[in-house]
């Protein structure tokens, strides 16, 4: 099973709220609000979207590029634990 249908739920809640946030911004630029509250709601978007990018990501790493059948003290494990640190800090 792949992790996207194992996590569906989360991850499609997660899509909602983005879409929730992108109609605010919508709800904004077609009511004239000022652009910093535009740049605001923008910003809190971009956000969510990132920690989506993250989450699977990091589960596309976990299930698909490290072998399941390797210990969790191989070298890879480290090597992934690494770089999903980096994405997650990069993405924030």
């Amino acid at each position: 099973m792949a992790h996207t249908t194992k996590d569906k739920a989360k991850l499609l809640s997660r899509v909602r709220r983005i879409r929730g946030q992108v109609e605010a911004i919508e709800r904004a630029l077609d009511g004239e609000h000022e652009c910093s509250s535009v740049l605001q709601l923008m910003a809190a978007c971009r956000g969510a979207l990132n920690g989506l990018m993250a989450e699977v990501l990091e589960g596309h790493i976990r299930f698909h590029v490290l072998d399941p059948k390797s210990g969790k003290n191989a070298p890879q494990v480290e090597a992934a634990e690494e770089l999903i640190d980096v994405v997650r800090t990069y993405l924030k």
